[in-house]
């Protein structure tokens, strides 16, 4: 049996492929597996991006495995929900970028997940939503959360309360995903941009993305405040020295992440 997750490195870049076909669906191995692919990559702080994609053609991940739904109850339904936001919020946490290339349907779960990615590029034959109320129940696994912290809230509501599916093109209009590429290009545009992110300072990116979550849930005040703080620290790195002599020497920094 083939690995529900498959990691790939190529320095320091890191390709995480969800590997359930034909949909990828979620299941609690599935997380159990998800969990431990991105605990060891935290390990290793010289990881600068981890892309985030589904096997094959047809979905990035095609919502939960509803399977498993006819035993939920109040009891182990609420422990579901917490399991599905402890695994994706280590994905929101990772100290490095994470893009999620969604090459297919990202549909419930799937959506969460790509949600709690940085960045998101969508192929123009993906489909995306939040479906759980045709199933009776509501996004459990931080969707309710996440979707209208990144578009209007009004829009969030309406994704959530109908259940409706969209195409790549809405998606990329309305600000679920920052870029839209052809059919099976969303690997190669993730790649693309996880390319500048890594010849930018180790640290100042580590640092921004901390900075940036970390504002989002504080007043603009605080957040000011941390961010000041951040800019202080990096203000005492080997990289910023190397970063501001390199562009008055008109050549290409040379980073080590100290």
């Amino acid at each position: 049996m083939p690995d529900l997750i498959h990691v790939e490195r190529e320095d320091r870049l890191a390709v995480v492929t969800i590997n359930r076909p034909p949909v990828n669906a979620l299941n609690r191995e599935m997380l159990n597996e998800l969990e431990k692919a991105f605990e060891q990559l935290s390990e290793d702080k010289s990881v600068g991006v981890v892309i985030l994609t589904g096997g094959g053609e047809k979905a990035f991940v095609a919502g939960a495995d509803i399977s498993e739904f006819p035993k939920l109850n109040s009891e182990n339904g609420e422990k579901l929900s917490r399991r599905g936001q402890e695994v994706f919020q280590k994905v929101a946490d990772f100290h490095a970028p994470v893009i999620a290339a969604v090459n297919g349907f990202a549909l419930g779960g799937g959506l969460e997940l790509a949600l709690a990615c940085d960045i998101r590029v969508v192929a123009e034959n993906a489909r995306v939503g939040l479906p759980e109320v045709t199933l009776g129940i509501f996004p459990g696994y931080g969707g309710t959360q996440r979707l209208p912290r990144l578009i209007t809230a009004g829009k969030a509501k309406e994704l959530i309360f109908t259940g409706a599916m969209i195409d790549a093109e809405e998606a990329h209009r309305i600000g679920i995903a920052e870029h839209k590429t052809p059919a099976g290009e969303a690997l190669n545009k993730a790649e693309e941009i996880a390319g500048a992110i890594l010849k930018a300072g180790p640290i100042g990116v580590r640092m921004a993305k901390e900075a940036v979550n970390k504002g989002l849930d504080q007043s603009l005040e605080e957040g000011q405040r941390a961010e000041a703080s951040y800019f202080g620290e990096l203000c005492d790195t080997e990289d910023q020295k190397e970063g501001a002599q390199a562009f008055l020497e008109k050549r290409a920094p040379q980073f080590k992440g100290k």
